[in-house]
C-alpha cells in the first residue's frame, strides 16, 4: 500500500521555501546591492556564525522522504516523476547551504535521530554527487507519465523541470572556473547537452500573495515591522545611473527631489542614521509589494553563463557567441525586470555596456550583478568567484575584508563538535579559522 504521508503536500512546502535562500539580507549586504541606513552590524560584517539547521529539517527532510518514498500513489504522479523534481530541488538547497558554509554535513545529513552527529562532507564531494544528481534527475523525468502533484513552481511542465535541473548544473559548473577549470567544462558541456532555459517563461520564481501566510518577506521587514532600514547602496546606483540603465527605475525608489540616490555602504550606525531619509533611494516599491515575484534562477542567469564559457572557450564559438548571449541576457534581464525591451537597445549601445572582447568576463560579472539584484547570495558567489564587481569593504572597520564564506552555526559547534572542528581544519581555505574571512573550496585566489 502506498506511504500514508502526502508527497504532494512535502513537494509544495518545499517549493514554497525556496524563498528562503533569498529572503535575508546579509548577501545583498556583502555584495552591496543594498546599504543599512540603521542597525549597520551586518555591513560591517559583525556576525559570524549562521544557522542552517532549518534548511535540513524542514525543506530537505521534506524532499528527502519523497527520494526515499518505498510505495508511491501514482495518482499523485509517476514514481520517477516525484522522484526526479524532489532530487532536483534538493540539489538547488545542498548548492546553496555549501556555497556560503563550505564543508557541510551531506551523505549522514537528513538521517534525524538515526544521526544527530552528521560528518561533514568536502564541498567538492558535494559538488560531484550534485552533479550526478542533476544529471540523473534529468534522466529520470518522464514527459509521457503523471507529472508530480503539489508541483507550485512548474504546475506539471515536465519540460521546464528538465530545463531547471540543465540550469542549475550549467551554473554550478561555472563555479569550476578557477578551481577546476577542466573539469567545469566538461560539467558544462553536460549541462548544455541535457537543456538550459530557453526563455524568461522557464524563470524558477517565487509568486507571493496578497495574504500574511505567503507574502513577500520585503514586504513584511518594510510595511509590517516598519523597518525602513534598508536602501539601494551608492555603488549600485553609481554604476546603474549613469548608463540609463532601464532596471533602475524598479530597484529604488526616488528621493524626496525625485532623483535615484544611493545610501552609502558600510557606514557605523550614527553617520548612516544621519542621513535624512528623504536624501537617499530605498528598494523600489515593486521589490517591496506584499504578493512580489522573487527570481530564483533565471533565463539571463543561463545566457550570462553561457557567454562567460564561449569566452573561456568551453563551448564553441568564442567571442562572436559571447557576444550574442551577453547581448540576449542583457535583453531578458531587462524584460524580466520592466517588463519591455524599451531601452534595450539604446542601453546595449553605450561604450560601457557594448560587448569587448578585451573586457568581456568584467563585462558580463558586472551585468549578471547587476541582474541578480535582490538575489544577495548568488550575487556574492559570483563576486567570489570572479573579482567583480570590484568593491570596496566597509569604511573605518579595522581594515575587515568583505565576507566570503559564513561561520557555522553555533548549536555545530555545541552538539557535533568533532565533526564541525575537523571539518575547519580539513580546509585549507579556512587556516583552521571558523570565520568570515576563509575560502571555500572553489574560491580560489588567481
Amino acid at each position: 500500500m502506498p506511504d500514508t504521508f502526502s508527497n504532494p503536500k512535502l513537494l509544495t512546502y518545499a517549493i514554497l521555501r525556496m524563498d528562503t535562500t533569498m529572503a535575508t539580507p546579509y548577501g545583498l549586504l556583502y555584495v552591496q546591492h543594498l546599504s543599512e541606513k540603521v542597525y549597520t552590524d551586518a555591513s560591517r560584517y559583525i556576525n559570524i556564525s549562521f544557522e542552517f539547521s532549518s534548511f535540513y529539517a524542514d525543506a530537505l527532510m521534506n524532499l528527502n522522504k519523497i527520494i526515499k518514498t518505498v510505495h508511491f500513489n501514482e495518482d499523485e504522479g509517476s514514481a520517477n516523476n516525484q522522484k526526479a523534481v524532489a532530487r532536483i530541488l534538493r540539489a538547488y538547497f545542498f548548492w546553496f547551504i555549501t556555497d556560503r558554509w563550505g564543508d557541510v554535513p551531506y551523505k549522514e545529513a537528513l538521517l534525524g535521530r538515526e544521526k544527530i552527529d552528521p560528518a561533514y562532507d568536502s564541498q567538492k564531494d558535494i559538488y560531484t554527487d550534485l552533479f550526478k544528481e542533476l544529471t540523473e534527475a534529468a534522466a529520470q523525468l518522464e514527459d509521457s507519465k503523471t507529472a508530480a502533484a503539489g508541483d507550485v513552481l512548474y504546475y506539471g511542465d515536465i519540460s521546464k523541470w528538465k530545463r531547471l535541473a540543465g540550469t542549475l548544473h550549467a551554473l554550478m559548473a561555472l563555479r569550476l572556473s578557477k578551481v577546476d577549470p577542466a573539469w567545469g567544462k566538461r560539467e558544462f558541456a553536460a549541462a548544455l547537452s541535457d537543456g538550459i532555459f530557453t526563455s524568461n517563461d522557464d524563470n524558477a520564481i517565487s509568486q507571493h500573495l496578497g495574504e500574511a501566510a505567503y507574502q513577500n518577506y520585503w514586504y513584511y521587514v518594510y510595511s509590517v515591522q516598519g523597518r525602513r532600514w534598508y536602501c539601494i547602496s551608492k555603488p549600485l546606483v553609481d554604476y546603474m545611473k549613469p548608463l540609463g540603465d532601464p532596471r533602475l527605475k524598479v530597484y529604488a525608489g526616488t528621493t524626496g527631489s525625485g532623483d535615484y540616490v544611493g545610501m552609502p555602504y558600510g557606514l557605523q550606525g550614527n553617520e548612516a542614521q544621519n542621513i535624512p531619509a528623504g536624501n537617499v533611494s530605498f528598494q523600489g516599491t515593486a521589490i517591496r509589494k506584499q504578493d512580489a515575484t522573487v527570481y530564483l534562477v533565471t533565463y539571463a542567469q543561463a545566457l550570462f553563463a553561457r557567454a562567460e564559457a564561449a569566452k573561456l572557450g568551453w563551448v564553441p564559438g568564442g567571442d562572436a557567441a559571447a557576444l550574442l548571449d551577453y547581448n540576449a541576457a542583457v535583453t531578458a534581464s531587462i524584460n524580466q525586470w520592466t517588463g519591455s525591451s524599451t531601452g534595450v537597445a539604446a542601453y546595449l549601445a553605450r561604450p560601457e555596456v557594448a560587448y569587448n572582447p578585451a573586457t568581456a568576463i568584467k563585462q558580463i560579472a558586472y551585468q549578471r550583478w547587476v541582474h541578480l539584484y535582490m538575489n544577495g547570495y548568488e550575487a556574492w558567489a559570483e563576486w567570489r568567484r570572479t573579482g567583480y564587481p570590484v568593491l570596496t569593504p566597509a569604511p573605518d572597520n579595522n581594515n575587515t575584508p568583505i565576507p566570503r564564506r559564513q561561520g557555522y552555526p553555533l548549536s555545530e559547534h555545541n552538539v557535533n563538535t568533532k565533526h564541525v572542528e575537523d571539518a575547519i581544519a580539513a580546509q585549507p581555505g579556512l587556516h583552521g579559522k571558523d570565520d568570515l574571512t576563509g575560502r571555500v573550496w572553489w574560491d580560489v585566489e588567481r
